[in-house]
């Protein structure tokens, strides 16, 4: 097992990256109000929180009415985790290479470039399975599009990770370019290996994945070339 405890670049941070700590901050808060719905009112109340503010495939291509307009769940659903061990992983994917890429974009574009890449992600988990009655939540689509965001930007980064197995456990480096290939890889195919599946209870959304990291490389690349333009303008 292994999770990645840091990064190392040449360029060094400028500024605390206050974006990406309220969107921890948020999705901390979402999940304790949902671990007091479960106390409060039991798994039953938990899954009819996930299918009022997740994203169900099914309710979005057939514009069933709902609680919430089907559209609003794509920005709902990005806030809502199914357990502890989700929203730990998502949140220390997200703030270990989410700090340095706020810090390249500047706050406000960055938090467009979440979102974008959030939306990127719902619309391609639709996109692999649009009759899906199964709620779509997590922000793991947004993070993979800050992963592609990172990869480009800081394309010579270094990833620290913290790798256990049992009592063994160890702190090693490697090329971020390398770490995150590695792990787009693995959700591609897993992604093309989930198509025509079909899923009892939940899953790991693969073509979110996929989707939010797509995006997060168009629009890391589109930066990078009207930066490139703006710096050093053709006369």
């Amino acid at each position: 097992m292994f999770a990645p405890v840091g990064t190392e670049e040449i360029i060094p941070r400028r500024s605390f990256p206050i974006v990406t700590a309220v969107i921890v901050a948020i999705n901390v808060l979402f999940f304790i109000y949902e671990i007091y719905i479960l106390i409060t009112d039991g798994s039953q109340g938990l899954n009819s929180f996930f299918n009022t503010f997740g994203l169900v495939p099914a309710d979005v291509t057939s514009v069933q009415s709902s609680m919430l307009p089907p559209y609003s769940t794509f920005f709902t659903s990005m806030f809502i985790h199914a357990g502890i061990l989700h929203i730990l992983s998502n949140m220390v994917f997200l703030a270990v290479f989410g700090d340095n890429v706020e810090d390249l974009l500047g706050p406000i574009p960055y938090l467009i470039f979440y979102l974008l890449c959030g939306l990127a992600a719902s619309a391609a988990q639709i996109a692999a399975d649009p009759s899906s009655i199964i709620p779509n939540v997590g922000a793991s689509g947004a993070i993979s599009g800050v992963l592609a965001g990172y990869l480009v930007l800081l394309p010579t980064g270094t990833v620290r990770l913290f790798i256990f197995f049992g009592f063994f456990y160890r702190i090693t480096k490697i090329p971020a370019l390398l770490f995150i290939t590695v792990w787009f890889v693995i959700q591609l195919f897993s992604g093309v290996a989930s198509l025509g599946a079909v899923a009892e209870g939940g899953g790991v959304a693969y073509w979110a994945h996929i989707g939010g990291f797509i995006a997060g490389l168009l629009l890391a690349f589109a930066y990078k070339t009207i930066m490139r333009r703006h710096l050093f303008p053709s006369h």
